[in-house]
């Protein structure tokens, strides 16, 4: 289903310069971090949460990391990203 939704955006993108789209529902965009080097894109992003309840405190943590290759010919300086 995430595959349909993606192909369904790199179409309508018609310039096709889209390299990748990543889905971090649930993370505020504080969370995100994107860098680019050495000719790769790293995203990765992090939620912690604190509850207390009846017997004590609990945690809930999550994380994701994606690491893509940029195409031949594409340098570090040319990307951008959005969240």
């Amino acid at each position: 289903r995430m595959q349909r939704k993606v192909n369904r955006l790199l179409d309508s993108t018609h310039d096709h310069k889209l390299l990748a789209s990543m889905n971090v529902k649930g993370f505020n965009p504080k969370e995100v971090t994107v860098t680019v080097k050495d000719g790769k894109v790293k995203v990765s992003a992090e939620h912690e949460e604190e509850h207390t309840t009846a017997r004590g405190k609990e945690y809930n943590y999550r994380n994701i990391t994606k690491e893509i290759n940029l195409p031949p010919g594409v340098s570090d300086d040319e990307v951008t990203y959005s969240v």
